[in-house]
């Protein structure tokens, strides 16, 4: 069994971050609040509670190297907040939204984050030392709906983003000030603040969760139609490849090597995808399954099921008394997972991460002897 540890924190929870050194756990259980969890005698218990917002907390990064915690929510509002002794306190920071924040990360050196909004605008923040206070840029006009995941490439420099519009771009966010010559490289190194670098068209539906290899040498995100994309070489002639899958749609993603990434969404049970040695991606197995469903037997079985789910016969329904057998083991989540959070890395490899979903549950997931090393 992959997981190690659930953690039953909550009824809902919709998004959470770990502390540098992992003994915290920072959540928000589906309202306007941020609780923080820290592991004491081997038994979490609850040390802070931050207050600030006034609508669900929809983002939350903790930053590793300078310990501060970022906020967004659908007030439209985001606060940094930094420990000051026993207490969190907050800084507003100035987004100048008319529409929810649904999105927050920061950036690899941490002197910037970014923000992803209902307003179909993406805000680039830092700290200004002589106002002392966080302001930001906005990305427009590029953007048409809601921006619902951001992920910073390693150079510190390129912003991938996804959108209800159906499409992941690239974008330089360069800030004279902020950001020093050196850290720019490839097809980014002329690139002025807010240029797109790339538009990918690749998926006709709703758009998710993206993320950067540890390398930045390739680019991934989740449509709502059931399918997984990847891209190499992003820039004027990229290289996708799209991998559908019989399943749920997918809500995040995670790379944990160069060439293997875990999907988390509606299925409540996280995907490993991976590419071989040609660089052809290819879905592998559930995480907490043992093998692959190949046979033509699980085929049936699985659309089956998706007949009984577009009738309405879910499985996390009332009306629906049967076991699915080729789901009953390894299932940890009871609902939708909705976060996926590197926790131990080791190199570009990360060998435990954590997710969290609408159950309430934190789950820590172990890839050690799972039968991957293949891929990873």
């Amino acid at each position: 069994m992959a997981a190690v540890a659930v953690h039953q924190f909550a009824q809902c929870i919709t998004c959470h971050a770990w502390s540098p050194d992992r003994s915290m756990v920072a959540f928000c259980p589906n309202n306007n609040e941020v609780h923080i969890y820290k592991l004491l005698e081997d038994k979490w218990e609850k040390v802070h509670v931050l207050q600030k917002h006034d609508q669900i907390v929809s983002g939350i990064d903790w930053s590793r190297r300078s310990n501060r915690i970022v906020t967004v929510s659908h007030d439209r509002n985001s606060y940094v907040w930094n420990q000051e002794g026993p207490e969190w306190v907050p800084t507003l920071v100035i987004l100048r939204l008319n529409r929810a924040a649904l999105c927050v990360q920061w950036s690899p050196k941490e002197n910037k984050f970014a923000v992803g909004s209902g307003a179909k605008t993406v805000c680039i923040c830092y700290y200004e030392q002589e106002n002392n206070w966080w302001v930001s840029k906005l990305i427009r006009k590029k953007h048409d709906s809601s921006v619902t995941s951001v992920a910073w490439h390693p150079n510190n420099i390129l912003l991938a983003t996804t959108s209800t519009d159906g499409k992941c771009r690239v974008f330089s966010t360069f800030i004279k000030g902020v950001d020093t010559r050196e850290s720019k490289s490839g097809s980014s190194s002329d690139s002025k603040f807010g240029e797109q670098i790339v538009q990918l068209d690749l998926s006709y539906s709703w758009a998710f969760g993206v993320k950067w290899s540890p390398s930045g040498n390739t680019l991934s995100y989740v449509g709502h139609n059931s399918m997984v994309y990847f891209v190499d070489d992003v820039g004027p002639s990229p290289l996708a490849q799209n991998v559908a899958f019989r399943n749920l749609p997918l809500r995040d993603v995670l790379f944990v090597s160069e060439k293997m990434v875990i999907g988390v969404g509606f299925d409540c049970n996280p995907m490993v995808f991976a590419a071989d040695e040609s660089g052809i991606w290819s879905f592998v197995r559930f995480l907490g399954e043992k093998k692959a469903s190949s046979s033509s037997s699980k085929y049936g079985s699985q659309f089956s099921e998706a007949f009984g789910k577009l009738y309405g016969q879910s499985k996390h329904g009332l009306s629906n008394d049967t076991v699915e057998p080729s789901r009953a083991q390894g299932v940890v989540h009871e609902n939708c997972i909705n976060c996926i959070v590197p926790l131990t890395k080791e190199g570009f490899r990360t060998k435990r991460f954590s997710t969290s979903g609408l159950d309430g549950k934190v789950v820590i997931w172990d890839l050690e002897n799972q039968d991957l090393s293949d891929h990873f």
